[in-house]
């Protein structure tokens, strides 16, 4: 072990600050619910809050208060590079349509990843203040409780959860012939408007599986791993391996996996 691998930090401390950030951007967020601020459009359906960049901004300072060297990758065009391979992938308000309309659900989105492997992840409700997190191999829990996913076993017994693309309206891919695929097929669809509280809750059994078109890497990177520590599986709409740019998701508690496989192949 070199001396500068002594000096990096380890998942789990790694974890403790993305909690601590997550529970203060949470509540900035949480205290300005009902107030006024401004909304502007980035694209037609495609909205950002002033929130967004406040709560940006706080994780920003917090995370190079601590750590100076590292790169970040978040929603509301952060890339900074870091020199050390270690960068946060963040979210700061996943949910922002409904953050805009004071509609109460909506999340903070955390990871920490070293060159391509995501190490922990964060995801924090503010308003029910349910903070799920996850360090690789070490399992998953939601406020210090350990999670397992569901134990649901046919895809017509099961609970979903999906979201719509913000360019609905110009794109062949709506999501709309996979939601009437599956509806037809399950016992209901949800749709919460936060993908990182969705894949929470196919973590922690709430849902048994969720699916999704054009999601980003701060969308998917804390939720994903926090499902498979769950005892879950993410792959593509084929079942091949998951990848950050979150094209096409697709989550499970994995016993319902290969069904909703083959749903997905008859909307083709």
């Amino acid at each position: 072990m070199t001396p500068l691998d002594k000096q990096q930090p380890g998942p789990s401390d790694l974890l403790e600050d993305a909690i601590r950030i997550s529970r203060l951007t949470g509540q900035l967020l949480k205290d300005r619910l009902l107030t006024d601020f401004s909304v502007d459009h980035k694209g037609e359906l495609d909205l950002v809050t002033e929130m967004d960049r406040a709560a940006q901004d706080l994780i920003r300072k917090e995370v190079h208060l601590k750590y100076p060297h590292h790169g970040i990758l978040a929603e509301e065009d952060l890339d900074i590079k870091g020199s050390q391979g270690f960068w946060w992938i963040v979210d700061p308000l996943d949910g922002t349509t409904n953050y805009a309309h004071r509609f109460p659900v909506f999340s903070i989105s955390i990871a920490v990843a070293h060159e391509q492997d995501v190490l922990c992840g964060v995801v924090y409700n503010p308003v029910s203040e349910e903070l799920f997190s996850a360090v690789r191999g070490q399992g998953a829990s939601l406020n210090a409780l350990p999670i397992r996913v569901s134990s649901t076993q046919q895809l017509d017994d099961s609970l979903l959860g999906t979201g719509f693309p913000y360019n609905i309206r110009h794109t062949a891919e709506t999501n709309l012939d996979h939601f009437s695929n599956f509806a037809l097929r399950t016992q209901g669809i949800r749709r919460c408007g936060s993908a990182a509280l969705d894949l929470c809750f196919v973590a922690s059994g709430r849902l048994d599986g969720f699916w999704e078109l054009n999601l980003q890497p701060w969308d998917i990177a804390a939720g994903a791993l926090i499902i498979r520590e769950a005892g879950g599986v993410t792959t593509d709409f084929e079942g091949r391996e998951l990848k950050m740019d979150g094209s096409k998701v697709l989550a499970s508690n994995g016993r319902i996996h290969r069904e909703m496989v083959e749903v997905l192949k008859t909307s083709v």
